[in-house]
């Protein structure tokens, strides 16, 4: 089996072991993966957000308004599904970011991603423990796999998933993601 075979396999089994959770559960998980990121966020010097630590690598003010730009429009597809919807359009690109990230005021940025990930939550807690739908939200899934030099490389596909599923990589795995990468430009910055 291919690194790229491989790798869809494991995101599927993931999506297929969230199917159990139940909205507490879901909301705590998220929530944890919340505060982690705060915790890395609020670690960085104001003056350093804005600097890249390499030039094919975001700062960590781009990190923020890549979540918030995805956050935000992660928060209607969420209410569509919720809603037994499928969500209209495309599904969200993967490199997301506004026209101008590095220009958006630090303690703004901070605002609004605080503001959109509580409106997630708050969706996500009235979910009650028995709801059921066959909506589905296409996403694009984005995991590092080998390249044939051996070298990471990036592989995107879309993937339909549920509620669960899309709850715990939308909110969860990306906060991870982005709080790991974030981590790793506040050190390269010191």
């Amino acid at each position: 089996m291919n690194a790229d075979v491989q790798a869809q396999t494991r995101a599927r089994a993931y999506f297929a072991s969230k199917a159990a959770l139940t909205p507490a559960e879901i909301l705590q998980q998220i929530g944890a993966a919340f505060d982690a990121l705060k915790a890395v966020l609020t670690s960085v010097p104001p003056e350093r957000v804005g600097r890249r630590p390499g030039p094919d690598q975001w700062s960590v003010q781009e990190i923020v308004d890549h979540l918030l730009e995805t956050y935000r429009p992660g928060v209607d597809e969420l209410r569509c599904v919720l809603a037994g919807r499928r969500p209209p359009g495309e599904p969200i690109p993967a490199a997301l970011q506004s026209k101008a990230p590095l220009l958006r005021p630090w303690p703004w940025l901070l605002d609004e991603l605080r503001r959109t990930q509580r409106d997630a939550v708050e969706l996500i807690g009235t979910v009650s423990p028995d709801f059921v739908t066959e909506a589905r939200v296409p996403i694009v899934m984005v995991v590092n796999v080998p390249g044939p030099d051996g070298a990471g490389r990036a592989l995107h596909w879309v993937e339909d998933l549920d509620w669960k599923a899309y709850a715990m990589v939308s909110w969860r795995l990306h906060a991870i993601d982005h709080m790991k990468q974030a981590r790793q430009a506040r050190a390269a910055l010191t």
